[in-house]
């Protein structure tokens, strides 16, 4: 099992300290814990970030996320980056959160890769998405608002 919610969201808050500042991100915004996730929120003008710890699986993974009017894209930081072309190969990040060494190592990492796509994904919507698509984003369609 994973470590505990409270020390997860302390280790996001040190993981994330500088680089929202630099990125302009708000957070966390922090959700509470069920039984299988605990989950972070750090907000920007144009992109959320979810910082997602699976406290059964032992895993932790950011995603980005990009609303428009009509969609909303969801994809792991480490997709993005591989299709974007800022990392040269899959597995250049970890994932385990067993221990908080594995946590602190995995967010280190994964925060790394936010920093590389922020202004890819922050930027012109339609290049966002596509970038995001490209990843492998999940979609959504959102209802028209009249």
């Amino acid at each position: 099992m994973a470590p505990g919610a409270e020390a997860f969201c302390g280790e996001v808050r040190a993981a994330f300290a500088g680089v929202a500042e630099r990125l302009g991100l708000d957070g966390p915004g922090e959700t509470d814990p069920d039984r299988h996730l605990a989950v972070a929120t750090y907000i920007g003008p144009a992109v959320t970030y979810k910082v997602v710890l699976g406290l059964w699986q032992g895993d932790v993974e950011i995603h980005a996320c990009r609303r428009t009017a009509l969609t909303e894209c969801k994809v792991g930081v480490e997709g993005l980056a591989l299709a974007a072309g800022v990392v040269p190969r899959r597995g250049g990040v970890s994932f385990g959160a067993r221990t908080l060494r594995q946590l602190r190592r995995s967010l280190a990492g994964q925060v790394r890769y936010v920093e590389l796509v922020h202004p890819l994904v922050s930027g012109d919507p339609d290049t966002a998405l596509a970038l995001m698509r490209a990843a492998g984003a999940r979609e959504w369609h959102r209802p028209a608002v009249s």
